[in-house]
């Protein structure tokens, strides 16, 4: 059970009847070999089921023989229904949660169910097993020692770009998820900003479609605009360069391997040269500007080239 010294809480087993626990239980995403025989003793074992949608794992479950009770955790109900689920725990229920596929908790609404029970002192158990980023991250062939999951990328304009502002600086790899109908929209967004930067498009993962595309984001945006989108996606993004960027735009920059004095823009594209300008004005038009002031450039051919780098 749970200790503690000083403020810290220390989680061990639960042990004994009574005990209330919150299983986190990984179920397959798609290729129903991949569900471990840990996963199906602790379905069959626990007081209880908690599913994303409960028709699917009705589906899964009835697929190993396992005769549970089920109930249903998702999005729309997900604050009565975590205050039920956590006062069974607290009566001393033992509850599996599960999502539609994956595991629970990442970019879907039991992370707040896993959050209130450790808060709670309620213990949490992993019953660890597949995971679509994890899968995507592996399989894209970019850096793995170090990465970041982003999730879902906002639906608004101003809300995807002040996103992709987070992690223009992130040197790790970058994993996101996206739905069919906002694919190329973010597609063109990345391509927009890191055109030469290596991805990975990732989609039907280990089902019978499967399909890894990788590629420069303007190669794999200018893929998906030829092919319908289908299934669910994982997008990996390689991170940012190390580069000599003062905090200041404003610097004149760091010396060169010759000894010359180097811009401080010149490790980034066009767009991410505005982007960062229109981040400290607020306005794009004057960012434009002064992105052709640093590079000698007309204003009417750095806009140019932020279209066609769009359009790629």
């Amino acid at each position: 059970m749970d200790g503690e010294s000083g403020g810290v809480r220390v989680q061990r087993l639960p042990e004994g009847e009574g005990a209330g626990a919150l299983f986190v239980v990984a179920t397959p995403i798609g290729n129903l070999e991949d569900m471990t025989p840990r996963a199906i003793r602790i379905l069959r074992e626990v007081d209880l089921i908690a599913a994303e949608d409960t028709r699917r794992t009705r589906q899964l479950l009835s697929r190993f023989g396992i005769r549970n009770r089920l109930v249903s955790h998702h999005e729309h109900n997900r604050r009565a229904s975590g205050r039920e689920l956590i006062r069974l725990l607290e009566e001393g229920r033992r509850i599996a949660l599960v999502t539609d596929a994956g595991t629970p908790g990442v970019a879907d609404p039991g992370a707040e169910l896993i959050a209130e029970a450790a808060s709670r002192n309620i213990p949490v158990i992993p019953v660890p097993g597949p995971s679509a980023a994890l899968a995507a991250l592996v399989a894209s062939g970019l850096p793995t020692d170090r990465f970041l999951f982003a999730g879902f990328p906002p639906r608004g304009s101003r809300q995807l770009e002040a996103f992709l502002d987070g992690l223009e600086a992130e040197k790790g790899t970058i994993v996101l998820y996206e739905a069919p109908h906002r694919l190329q929209r973010t597609l063109a967004a990345l391509a927009g900003r890191w055109p030469g930067r290596r991805m990975a498009l990732a989609r039907e993962l280990t089902k019978l479609h499967e399909e890894i595309v990788r590629g420069t984001v303007a190669e794999v945006a200018e893929y998906a605009a030829q092919h319908p989108a289908l299934g669910e996606y994982c997008l990996v993004l390689e991170g940012a360069k190390d580069r000599p960027v003062p905090a200041k735009s404003g610097d004149p920059g760091a010396p060169g391997e010759d000894g010359s004095a180097r811009p401080w823009w010149s490790g980034l594209s066009i767009a991410e040269h505005v982007a960062r300008y229109e981040r400290e004005t607020g306005d794009r038009k004057e960012a434009m500007r002064m992105a052709a002031k640093d590079r000698g450039m007309a204003r009417r051919d750095v806009y140019r080239a932020l279209l066609e780098s769009r359009e790629k």
